[in-house]
Formats: structure tokens, C-alpha cells, sequence
């Protein structure tokens, strides 16, 4: 008898257990995933504000963001005083990310073209863009 009442309370337990395990597979909604991208991207934009310049030379800029129709939403303006290739593998990856939510969720914009920069200059110690 005192075999089978332990019997009874182990699978208790492990039942318990079994019913109240935390799953990492639940599928983010789409404004979980919406708020994450938004946090990278901020994450992304920060990185890039940081940078300093002393000389033109050292502005560039990237496309930023992915368009459903294609392309970038923007084009983000930075000086190579900070890790580039960390921003560019950020920028990278946030691109992708995007990319991959704008076709499982169907997103859908206007297919304009953001407009690239013609000339980028050094003013103030900041990387300018001129249109």
C-alpha cells in the first residue's frame, strides 16, 4: 500500500510538472514582434548617433530598413569614428529582420523611393546629409 501511494504521488508531481512547463515555442503576435523591431531599430539609430566627425571623409551611409515594395526605408548617416563594421552587421540583420516580418505579416507600403543622400558633409562634428 505504501508502494502504490508514492507510486500515486510521483506522478502527481510529475503530471504537475508536465502541465505547468513554460513553452518557448508560443509564436510572438505581431505587435510583440512589431515592438521588438522597433527596439532594435532604436538600438541600431543609437549606435550611428554616437559617431563624431572632424573631416567629411569620414561621413558614410547605409540603407536602412526594408521597404515591402523593396529597398530602404531610409538611409542612415554615421562617421567612421565608431565600429562600422558592428553598425554595418547591426544594419544588416535589422534589414533582414524586417524583410522577414514584412512577408509573414503581410505588410504592405507605398513603393516610393527613399531618397539618397547626393553629398554627405562634416558640420559641427556631425555627419550631414544633403539631398
Amino acid at each position: 500500500m505504501k508502494k502504490s501511494f508514492f507510486t500515486a504521488i510521483l506522478l502527481l508531481i510529475c503530471l504537475s510538472f508536465t502541465a505547468f512547463q513554460c513553452d518557448d515555442d508560443t509564436p510572438l503576435t505581431q505587435e510583440q514582434e512589431l515592438a521588438q523591431l522597433q527596439d532594435f531599430k532604436s538600438e541600431v539609430e543609437a549606435l550611428a548617433s554616437t559617431s563624431i566627425c572632424n573631416e567629411t571623409s569620414e561621413c558614410k551611409f547605409i540603407a536602412f530598413g526594408s521597404k515591402p515594395c523593396g529597398g530602404p526605408w531610409s538611409y542612415l548617416i554615421y562617421s567612421t569614428s565608431i565600429d562600422v563594421n558592428a553598425l554595418e552587421s547591426k544594419v544588416q540583420d535589422y534589414n533582414a529582420q524586417e524583410h522577414k516580418y514584412n512577408q509573414k505579416w503581410g505588410i504592405v507600403s507605398d513603393c516610393s523611393l527613399a531618397a539618397k543622400p547626393i553629398d554627405i558633409k562634416c558640420e559641427n562634428n556631425s555627419c550631414v546629409a544633403v539631398f
